[in-house]
């Protein structure tokens, strides 16, 4: 088992009493589970949103090269909503 340490933590009243009615009805053992499920939670979101993140800069350095190196068209709005239209309507198809 992991090494712990004892923090204290003040939390608004109205979140100091969803704990209290987690640990009250049986859904946690005690009001610590309550606060490290949710910084489990918090944690793999944060890790989530990093990889999100580092994904759109990914997408973002490929377009800027797409750009320099003369690989654009021109805008074309009815061409994008037609294109969109097309795949919404294959998404739902397979569903």
């Amino acid at each position: 088992m992991a090494e712990s340490e004892r923090l204290t933590i003040t939390l608004p009243s109205e979140m100091a009493s969803v704990v209290r009615e987690a640990v009250e009805g049986g859904d946690y053992a005690s009001s610590s589970d309550v606060v490290q499920e949710a910084l489990q939670d918090w944690t793999a979101k944060r890790v989530s949103n990093g990889q999100d993140l580092a994904g759109l800069k990914t997408d973002i350095a490929l377009g800027l090269l797409d750009l320099a190196e003369g690989r654009v068209k021109a805008f074309d709005a009815k061409r994008i909503a037609d294109r969109g239209r097309v795949l919404s309507a294959s998404r739902s198809r397979s569903d």
